[in-house]
């Protein structure tokens, strides 16, 4: 545990639990309240029960109703909210500012304890889920994961269907609605909750808080869930070579010892690891696999199931994969001890650099009561073995000895980074250092490249290139990104400022070494398992904002680097951290840029169209400012704040579209905007369109019926820097960057929102609702007529 976090666990004399972590570094406050209990916990005749009810929670109460509901609330304030109902457990969680944590919290568990569960809520909201279910149905990951499933025990409810829609929640009906009260009353009460509390208040202000509002929670004992049935019964089943491009061996854990969820993490933090010497390098080195994951996609009482699953190269690699992962996990079973002392190196980290919401969660979930049993991690090991597949994936000579000579990894170099002792160097022009964020031990740095067409290919082959550096940064505490957008190539390294000159210098030297050494994976584009349609859109709205024409004209990296122009900006540095990132930056490669290029804005309407196999209907709306001014972007920024609840009430609420409904403030490339976004099961590209343009000739009703200094006054709370998470203050300075404002930003834009006024944001409504506004609009759909 790192000397930054003072925790304390109580509980309350109404039997709830609650884990509390004081953490001065942090700016922001998060609760996470997990309730045992989940979708296997529901009766076999209600499927999805347990998701519909955490959906009724967010539909506010009689003291919060509508646009002072947590969702509301949170969204208003800048913040995060969300909820999770997995197998056997629920969870609810939100982080806000410290100055309006309290209004959260009281809001959380209000919900929880007095929910509105009308009828007519209940009816509205089941065809949400409906619609969810109809997504769900359509994934192509999760009917991957739902095949897989089938292979089990026909007893256990992993084999069941848990999703929920119109047909398996019949609301009107008495029985439903006695099910429905008895899971609520069972499960939603003191002796089975965790309340997480994390932020920077000192443990006895968090203290008084958790009794304040756990004390809302009836009385309780914890509840003795049932125990499920083996997990496998009878012969592993095979599958058809169909299937072998896309690879699960997947083991069938039983009767494991307390812990196990914490081994099932160690093992599957080494078994990811592309480190030389490793399983990853050790099959992609070989041209057999293009990717890898292994991850614990269930764990109930003593049960478990791990899952590796791999896109092959090749169908006939299916073999040799399985052998050198038998070798590797026998390897691993008699090594794994030495890794020990890194592995708590790298916990120590991770806890030492996360969020408060992060943090609340990860302790709401008390796996760090015990810490890394050894028993837990050997009796996992001793059950990885052919006999617990749940699937015979034509292993017949997987049980063959490899002749690999495996290596563990060897140990994180960022983790106990010495500075450098290296001759000051001298700042470059086009790498910008800003003060406006403060030394505190938090810094960011960004480059971006401007090409002279966009290099699909190539940033692949450069993503590939920093996977393993990517892993090693997180691992000690700083984000490292690669992102092709447009014509540009950008690099994002933020996070604990110690590390981030090596790290950045390091991803630098990958980025320029010789194309010689790639083995570009074209094949991996295509084994990545497509996206919603909604996800999808907003993955390449930068390119089409962009006018990107996604050129296959492949140039060699060497002549790429060559004509491209690059800028770049620093922020949280100061002394010789920023003498070893200016002596980093010699070696980026192409032509410095000062000051930076930026992208031509857009005039007119654009309709786009990217098509989709999906049946839904989905829809971005992007609305960027009229220019670059100030002015525009506080004006577009307090539209953001004004419009997104009830947009989500609108569309979401009231015309039922479908469960992807969000609109917000949005950048790219230095340019704001508005964007709005829908995917819809049973609405057009045209019905959407009319529906958002209708809302959009609401907004001087809005502005009229607003309290607009009390919106300007959160709103400006939002975009203070000194409440501000370094990394999103960070992001902001770069985007201004791009935008080409200099020194005095926030300033600026502070001063802007406090002299918006009435007149001045009637004359901005009106000019983007205007028929000849600039937008554009992005679909899976043909563009309406």
């Amino acid at each position: 545990m790192p000397d930054s976090i003072a925790q304390r666990s109580v509980t309350l004399p109404n039997g709830l639990r609650v884990v509390l972590s004081s953490v001065p570094r942090l700016k922001r406050c998060a609760a996470a309240v997990r309730v045992a209990a989940g979708s296997h916990d529901v009766s076999p005749r209600w499927p999805g029960l347990a998701h519909f009810l955490e959906h009724l929670f967010f539909l506010g109460t009689e003291r919060f109703p509508g646009n002072e509901n947590l969702m509301a609330f949170v969204q208003r304030h800048g913040g995060q909210v969300n909820a999770s109902t997995r197998e056997r457990t629920t969870d609810f969680f939100f982080e806000l500012p410290r100055a309006v944590f309290r209004d959260g919290l009281d809001r959380l568990c209000e919900m929880l304890v007095r929910p509105r569960m009308t009828m007519a809520d209940q009816s509205r909201e089941r065809e949400v889920l409906h619609a969810e279910f109809i997504a769900w149905a359509r994934d192509d990951s999760a009917r991957e994961r739902l095949r897989l499933l089938q292979s089990l025990s026909a007893a256990h409810p992993l084999r069941g269907f848990h999703a929920g829609n119109r047909y398996s929640l019949p609301v009107p009906r008495q029985t439903f609605q006695h099910a429905l009260q008895d899971f609520y009353r069972r499960f939603y009460q003191a002796g089975q909750i965790t309340l997480s509390l994390a932020g920077p208040q000192p443990l006895d202000e968090l203290e008084a808080l958790a009794a304040e509002f756990g004390a809302y929670f009836a009385k309780g004992e914890k509840v003795e869930q049932h125990k499920p049935p083996p997990l496998l019964a009878g012969t592993p089943r095979s599958i058809s070579e169909a299937d072998l491009r896309q690879m699960h061996l997947t083991f069938a854990c039983e009767d494991l010892p307390g812990g196990h969820e914490q081994a099932a993490g160690f093992l599957c933090m080494w078994m990811n690891d592309a480190q030389a010497g490793g399983l990853v390098a050790a099959l992609r080195g070989r041209g057999l696999i293009e990717s890898l994951k292994a991850e614990a996609i269930y764990g109930f009482g003593d049960q478990a199931l791990i899952d590796i699953e791999l896109a092959l190269s090749t169908p006939d690699a299916a073999t040799h994969v399985s052998t050198l992962v038998f070798g590797w996990l026998t390897f691993f079973r008699s090594h794994h001890r030495q890794l020990l002392d890194e592995h708590a190196l790298l916990e120590q980290r991770r806890l030492a650099v996360s969020d408060a919401l992060a943090l609340a969660r990860h302790f709401s979930a008390g796996l760090d009561s015990h810490g890394l049993s050894m028993d837990a991690v050997e009796a996992l090991l001793d059950r990885l073995t052919l006999q617990t597949l749940v699937r015979a994936e034509t292993l017949s000579s997987a049980h063959a000895p490899s002749n690999f000579e495996w290596h563990l990894p060897a140990p994180n170099p960022y983790l106990k980074q010495t500075r450098s002792t290296a001759a000051p160097s001298s700042p470059l022009t086009a790498l910008t250092f800003s003060d406006a964020l403060p030394a505190t031990g938090e810094a960011a740095v960004y480059l971006r490249w401007t090409l002279a067409t966009s290099q699909p290919l190539l940033a692949r082959t450069l993503e590939e290139r920093l996977k393993p550096l990517i892993l090693q940064a997180r691992q000690a505490g700083v984000t490292l990104a690669f992102a092709s957008y447009g014509n540009y190539w950008q690099v994002k390294a933020s996070g604990l400022a110690e590390p981030l000159p090596a790290v950045l210098e390091e991803a630098l030297r990958v980025l320029g070494a010789p194309e010689s050494r790639d083995r570009v994976h074209r094949g991996a584009m295509d084994s990545e398992p497509a996206a919603i349609p909604i996800r999808q859109l907003l993955k390449s709205l930068p390119d089409h904002y962009l006018n990107n024409q996604n050129t296959t004209q492949a140039i060699g990296l060497e002549r790429a680097w060559s004509t491209a122009r690059w800028t770049g900006l620093a922020t949280g540095l100061e002394g010789s951290a920023q003498s070893e990132v200016c002596s980093a930056a010699r070696l980026i490669h192409g032509i410095a840029e000062h000051p930076p290029g930026t992208a031509p804005r857009d005039t007119g309407t654009r309709w786009i169209t990217e098509a989709s196999e999906s049946s839904e209907s989905a829809l971005l709306m992007f609305y960027p400012t009229p220019s670059a001014s100030l002015d525009d972007e506080a004006a577009w920024r307090l539209f953001a704040q004004l419009m997104q609840a009830p947009f989500y009430q609108r569309l979401r609420v009231e015309l039922q579209l479908g469960y992807a409904v969000f609109s917000g403030f949005r950048q790219i490339a230095g340019h704001g905007g508005l964007l709005f976004g829908v995917q819809s099961p049973s609405a057009s590209i045209g019905q959407i369109v009319a529906h958002i343009e209708t809302f959009i000739e609401r907004l001087p009703t809005l502005i009229a019926e607003a309290d607009v200094p009390a919106q300007l006054k959160t709103l400006r709370a939002q975009l203070d820097l000194a409440e501000l998470e370094q990394a999103q203050a960070a992001e902001i300075l770069w985007q201004a960057h791009l935008a080409g404002h200099g020194r005095g930003y926030f300033e600026g834009l502070q001063h802007s929102l406090k002299h918006l006024d009435h007149h001045a944001l009637l004359t901005a409504a009106d000019r983007l609702a205007q028929s000849g506004r600039i937008r554009l609009c992005l679909s899976n759909r043909s563009n309406p007529p």
